[in-house]
């Protein structure tokens, strides 16, 4: 009986302040979004430092007029050097055959580019490679080569910008996530005080506190788990149309953000969104509001 009169104070709560609830719902929709957006990112670009760094290289470019002999010397000062772990040699043929592969989806892009333009090179793994700058000291004068790119360099300044993503997005989710527990708070006092006389009663005649609060932070709960699931299907939806969709060819290079990732997402939201919730109306209610 007295679950089914507090289900009932519930729903009657949300809907004596629908407006409120909705705005309630939208904002926290729209910050455990946010939440979740952000979460995802930072899991995402950990996951491809680990993939990433595993496989960085250090490609010398060689001339386009590098004899045969200084090639040879090259080769041969690559494969005895203590720091190299492994060598490859990339012609001008296979440096073009790659480059077509790697940007397939970029047919202007491949035709405007001569095969001509394309340096043969060395791919380089190093043993420890925090030790590129000793390799570059020493080949960068050799005979026959032009430049020595460090991967792990260009990478850094990749993950800086995913970096930079990843606060602003966590920024943007707490500001939101902010507003929304503000929005929760005024709503509790709200529904508080239009049922002040029914609280008076209850009181009168020996309530606890916890049952004349309980309605009043379910109605938050619900805000919240709604906001939660409105939000986890807006990830799925991201998931589907854009990553699986229309973003799909960037895959090799950003990697899939795995299913399982998008359903952790879940009861990370959920609770997030109704325990949060739940406290910040039963401190609305314990503080500010004398019931």
């Amino acid at each position: 009986m007295r679950m089914k009169y507090i289900l009932s104070e519930v729903l009657t709560g949300l809907w004596r302040n629908v407006t409120m609830t909705i705005a309630m719902i939208i904002t926290m929709t729209v910050s455990l979004t946010m939440l979740g957006a952000s979460l995802l990112l930072f899991f995402q670009v950990n996951k491809m430092e680990d993939f990433f760094y595993q496989r960085v290289e250090v490609s010398i470019f060689l001339k386009a007029d590098v004899t045969d002999e200084q090639r040879a010397n090259i080769k041969s000062a690559l494969e005895g050097h203590t720091l190299v772990k492994e060598v490859t040699y990339e012609s001008r043929d296979q440096a073009w055959d790659r480059f077509q592969t790697q940007f397939r989806d970029a047919p202007d892009l491949v035709k405007a580019t001569k095969k001509e333009s394309l340096p043969e090179s060395f791919r380089v793994k190093l043993k420890d490679p925090k030790k590129v700058k000793e390799l570059q000291d020493e080949f960068l004068t050799q005979p026959g080569v032009s430049d020595i790119v460090d991967q792990q360099e260009l990478l850094k300044k990749v993950f800086e910008l995913l970096g930079a993503l990843q606060t602003l997005a966590l920024t943007v989710a707490i500001i939101q996530g902010a507003a929304a527990l503000l929005l929760v708070a005024n709503t509790i006092q709200v529904a508080a005080y239009s049922k002040r006389r029914e609280v008076a009663v209850m009181k009168l005649v020996g309530a606890s506190n916890w049952f004349i609060q309980l309605p009043f932070v379910l109605e938050a709960v619900f805000a919240g788990l709604i906001g939660a699931l409105l939000a986890f299907g807006g990830l799925v939806a991201a998931k589907f149309f854009f990553i699986d969709g229309s973003l799909k060819a960037l895959a090799n290079v950003l990697l899939p953000i795995d299913w399982s990732s998008i359903w952790l997402m879940l009861p990370v939201l959920a609770g997030a969104g109704g325990l949060v919730s739940a406290i910040t109306a039963w401190i609305t209610l314990r503080f500010y509001v004398r019931v």
